[in-house]
């Protein structure tokens, strides 16, 4: 075919399938060729972001998985990314996406064949356990980079990057932000630490700063957890945390949120104890 003629082709080809949405878990539907039965997705999303200057302990990170494991059901999408500073292998990450399919409805299983069925139930079956062990080696990975020695956290530009990624997720109406992060080093021109503890602050005073840098996110109308906020190692010294800090920290991220079309409905301080819903 002449270079005329493949442009012309690929110009009528649909969009979804020029830019297919990334997927490290293999479809069901594709492996028993019954892809035109396909039941929709739910419309949910789970984005996980981890913050890699924040090393987690190894009990927050299964308190983590575990909120994960819970929220996830068939027809749920779910994405993992990871930041830092724009660093060699720090900077914003996307380390994973995948989807869980629903079985078939009730209204085409008459028109499947049945061996084409059983493919399909026997398929979907497993398709849980290879997307839990593909996240969470995944997830190991950028938990186990984590460190409180990178310099700099870009918390600010990173979610700002994230937002506008998850507008670009096909079916996707209900989505739920869950961030492991200690919320304290948000960008290059503010920190909420002073002297390797944990600074006082105005809320107000310091979004203030955030909008003028215009670094205000769209989240999609996202309910939002945090996993490890005001988070200090115990080695740190000066890493005393008042109820008055960690006031005005959720504060100035409630507030932040608020402004960038989502809603925080969870702060763990450090562990979240309610459920991601």
């Amino acid at each position: 075919m002449k270079l005329r003629g493949l442009l012309l082709a690929l110009a009528l080809v649909p969009a979804a399938v020029m830019a297919a949405e990334r997927n490290d878990v293999p479809s069901c539907y594709a492996a028993a060729k019954v892809e035109e039965f396909r039941t929709p997705a739910s419309g949910r999303m789970l984005t996980v972001v981890v913050d890699q200057t924040t090393p987690l302990t190894p009990d927050l990170q299964r308190t983590a998985w575990g909120h994960i494991k819970r929220f996830m059901q068939p027809g749920d999408k779910l994405r993992l990314y990871s930041f830092s500073a724009y660093l060699d292998g720090h900077y914003t990450q996307l380390r994973f996406a995948g989807e869980l399919e629903r079985p078939l409805q009730a209204s085409v299983i008459e028109d499947v064949p049945m061996m084409s069925t059983r493919k399909l139930d026997n398929c979907l079956k497993g398709q849980s356990q290879i997307m839990f062990k593909r996240f969470g080696q995944a997830f190991a990975k950028a938990m186990g980079t984590s460190s409180s020695d990178i310099p700099r956290s870009e918390i600010l530009f990173s979610l700002k990057e994230i937002g506008q990624d998850m507008q670009k997720a096909d079916g996707v109406d209900d989505n739920v932000v869950f961030l492991l992060s200690d919320m304290l080093e948000y960008s290059d021109f503010g920190s909420f630490y002073v002297a390797n503890g944990i600074r006082t602050i105005d809320p107000t005073v310091e979004l203030a700063k955030v909008q003028k840098q215009n670094l205000m996110a769209d989240f999609a109308g996202a309910r939002v957890y945090v996993h490890g906020a005001a988070f200090v190692p115990t080695t740190a010294k000066n890493g005393y945390r008042s109820g008055k800090m960690i006031q005005n920290l959720q504060g100035f991220w409630s507030a932040y949120f608020a402004k960038s079309n989502a809603e925080l409905r969870g702060f763990g301080n450090p562990e979240l104890t309610s459920a991601l819903e």
